[in-house]
């Protein structure tokens, strides 16, 4: 669970050190003051895009940091594991946020990606924004969820590697069909261009080799002079040469070393550089003897050079690559001499695959429909309690016959609701309004939470647009969900935060020049004040201190044998 946030100059927080605790914790505070830039925080600590818009006015750089205590996060630990991150059974994610834009981001005081960070918050932290049920619109996410409930996950996971594997060898296939019906033309133009590749002899193709050659043939003359000059320079000079010149060197150096017998060394050093001096002019004149200006040789490399570029521009490759596409032409060339059988075997192959998958597609449709009651049954039972007294929720799942395989099954899978009796159920878009919208949402939420191994749930106002009874049960459910994890609930409702087991106050400071907000706990006798300014507004009276109190109490009483 989350143990600790802290935050470094994040938007309206100067400075946040918060302590967090197991159980059901509200956020609660007036309209601006800043809760949502907790939610924020914890976003972009797990791995959300950032700018620089994020950094506090006059601040060089951001901070976000996040203990968790891994103890029931079993996933989370075997990843850090897998990554080599872990420490132990505690986590420390850092986020650091430049007022340049650039960003960094560390696990266990190790750098990350963001894909690291966000692959880890999976494991750690599950975030319902308050347009949550927007998303429950959606036919995937409604799909996704059901799968979620059901424990679908290895059988989609088998069922999705078969159609990808089926995709590619019908992919192939169509290719392969569609190459044979211009079969003729096409291996006409594969063995021209194949005779042309091969009149390069690219066995033995050394593109690098033949252009040093070119090189040296073009520029012969001025090697040979420009060899014959430092020949002259190195050797043959007897007044001026180099070899010359070290040998006047060395005698006036043995001369003045009989004084100076340190000088010895240096003698030794001129000796073998005159040694090396005429090895090097000898080689040199060996060389030059030896080449011959051979016309005929540079027109057939010159001509061989300009069939290699021409080739080269009509395939679209590098020189270099000419042998690769020669191997390539001849591998089509092969294929299509070879299509019919090769036809043959891959629709051989495609059926067996399409079987494969529809077998795995109809085992999956049967646990969808039989968790699909059940979760269907749930819901319903909970969205009467959240004040839909004849709400029933269906899950429709309906396999779609004959189709080709496709990503995640045969069936199309739809969320419908009937809102009142005796009308038939419909589609949630077409039914349902954005309050009854928000309590679905929140019914699919608690219902597949148990399923659910995340160790710490937040959820952003996802109990708006509800208020009254509804609001004290929607309060219970919430504190229920944190019975075997950490739950955390930004609200506007008292009768939620009344419910929960701690409560923390956001609030606004406008004394300076830079607004700025703070968090601080609530003791019993604050929380009685919060949630009576949350009931009544600006003026807070006796018998709205007198009514928060009740809820208060009332709240734990019922929430008793969890806490």
């Amino acid at each position: 669970m989350l143990v600790n946030l802290t935050i470094i100059d994040l938007a309206v927080v100067k400075m946040l050190d918060l302590d967090l605790d197991k159980g059901m914790s509200v956020l609660t505070g007036e309209t601006g003051a800043g809760k949502s830039i907790l939610l924020t925080a914890l976003g972009l600590a797990l791995g959300d895009r950032a700018d620089s818009g994020y950094v506090r006015p006059d601040c060089k750089r951001a901070e976000i940091n996040l203990e968790f205590d891994l103890s029931d996060a079993p996933l989370a630990q075997q990843w850090l594991q897998d990554n080599d991150l872990d420490d132990e059974r505690q986590c420390l994610v850092r986020r650091v946020i430049s007022s340049d834009g650039r960003s960094k981001a560390y696990i266990n005081n190790r750098p990350a990606t963001l894909q690291s960070l966000q692959e880890l918050s999976e494991k750690l932290v599950e975030i319902h924004g308050q347009h949550a049920h927007l998303t429950l619109l959606n036919n995937d996410e409604q799909r996704r969820l059901l799968d979620v409930y059901a424990k679908n996950q290895l059988l989609l996971d088998e069922l999705n590697g078969c159609f990808r594997h089926w995709q590619h060898t019908h992919k192939e296939l169509n290719a392969l069909q569609k190459a044979a019906s211009e079969q003729t033309e096409r291996e006409a133009l594969l063995r021209y261009q194949i005779d042309e590749l091969q009149q390069l002899e690219l066995a033995n193709f050394n593109y690098a080799a033949l252009t040093e050659e070119h090189d040296k043939l073009a520029n012969l003359g001025e090697i040979l002079a420009s060899g014959q000059s430092l020949v002259d320079t190195l050797y043959e000079n007897d007044q001026a040469s180099v070899l010359t010149l070290l040998g006047h060197s060395l005698s006036e150096l043995a001369h003045i070393a009989r004084y100076a017998p340190e000088l010895n060394e240096i003698s030794a050093m001129l000796t073998e550089a005159k040694i090396q001096t005429e090895e090097a002019a000898l080689q040199l004149r060996r060389f030059l003897e030896a080449q011959e200006a051979d016309p005929l040789r540079l027109n057939a490399v010159e001509n061989q050079l300009g069939i290699i570029h021409q080739l080269s521009r009509k395939h679209h490759v590098a020189p270099e690559e000419l042998p690769a596409q020669l191997a390539k032409l001849e591998h089509e060339l092969d294929n299509l001499t070879h299509s019919s059988e090769r036809i043959e075997a891959l629709k051989l192959q495609s059926g067996q695959l399409s079987g494969q998958y529809h077998q795995l597609a109809k085992q999956l449709s049967g646990r969808r429909q039989e968790r699909g009651a059940e979760l269907q049954q749930q819901i319903s039972s909970v969205i009467k309690e959240l004040g839909m007294p004849n709400g029933e929720f269906v899950v429709a799942v309906n396999p779609q016959a004959g189709e080709l395989p496709k990503l995640n099954g045969a069936d199309k899978i739809e969320f419908l609701v009937a809102t009142n009796p005796g009308l038939p159920p419909k589609p949630l878009a077409k039914v349902a309004s954005g309050g009854e919208l928000s309590r679905i949402s929140l019914a699919i939420q608690v219902t597949t939470a148990n399923d659910k191994t995340t160790p710490t749930m937040i959820f952003d106002e996802v109990d708006s647009g509800i208020g009254g009874g509804i609001a004290e049960i929607v309060g219970q459910k919430l504190r229920r969900l944190s019975h075997n994890r950490q739950v955390l609930c930004v609200t506007h409702l008292p009768q939620v935060a009344a419910q929960a087991h701690h409560h923390l106050f956001v609030s606004k400071n406008n004394q300076t020049d830079i607004t700025s907000s703070s968090v601080r706990s609530l003791d019993d006798g604050e929380r009685v004040t919060e949630i009576a300014r949350m009931l009544g507004g600006v003026n807070i009276t006796a018998n709205t201190l007198a009514h928060a109190q009740e809820m208060l109490a009332t709240g734990l009483s019922q929430a008793a044998p969890d806490g």
